[in-house]
């Protein structure tokens, strides 16, 4: 028997699978990170031709079954289409996606990343701030959500930086994307997250590679 279900999210993979269909996995606010497919997706005209693509944030009506989720309807929000249409936002776009897939998981809440996910990509839309430091403020505080980080790493010296991580740690995550730093505070920063990063994550990133080749 179906149910229907409704979730929140935001599209983190989208994989064409059969002829006409896609499966697509989601960070939600509901269920964590959850995957589903959608059925003719990729016929012309059908109207989840553009509403099942990465970075989309809406509401997701899915019928589940014992088996599977079947997505049959879906009211969205933000197409991010900022970000698509550039190069450079794609990449760390397509990255955060990856991190987020990465640290997600199945059947519990995400609403912390979930609405990480969704301030970085709007942060990425902005030119107040650097997309290197978006980064590095997404990887932080992602890690915090997920137990994995150092409060204090040694390698912060200047007091600019260690304002920052605390501010990055402990902020409200809808005021993260307020502030800049020095170049001294960033190196430093960057310095500390690439050390946790190494000892955290077990496996690379390949959106990562892509980034930095393009964005160097």
């Amino acid at each position: 028997m179906k149910a229907a279900v409704e979730l929140t999210g935001i599209i983190i993979k989208s994989i064409p699978t059969g002829e006409y269909d896609r499966r697509i996995t989601l960070i939600t606010k509901e269920r964590g990170k959850v995957s589903g497919f959608v059925r003719g997706a990729r016929r012309q005209g059908s109207t989840l031709l553009g509403n099942t693509i990465p970075f989309v944030y809406g509401n997701f009506k899915f019928y589940e079954t014992k088996d599977a989720l079947n997505l049959y309807s879906a009211d969205i929000h933000r197409y991010f289409e900022e970000i698509r249409s550039d190069i450079r936002r794609t990449c760390y776009g397509s990255y955060f996606l990856e991190l987020a897939d990465y640290y997600g998981r199945e059947y519990i809440h995400e609403r912390e990343t979930l609405k990480l996910l969704y301030m970085s990509l709007i942060a990425l839309t902005k030119e107040s701030i650097p997309h290197k430091l978006t980064r590095r403020i997404f990887e932080l505080r992602i890690m915090v959500i997920n137990g994995e980080y150092d409060s204090m790493p040694g390698g912060l010296k200047c007091g600019g930086a260690k304002y920052a991580w605390q501010f990055i740690i402990n902020t409200d995550i809808s005021k993260l994307y307020t502030f800049n730093l020095s170049d001294e505070a960033f190196e430093q920063i960057e310095e500390c997250i690439d050390n946790m990063i190494q000892r955290f994550i077990d496996r690379p990133m390949n959106s990562l590679e892509v980034l930095k080749t393009v964005c160097s």
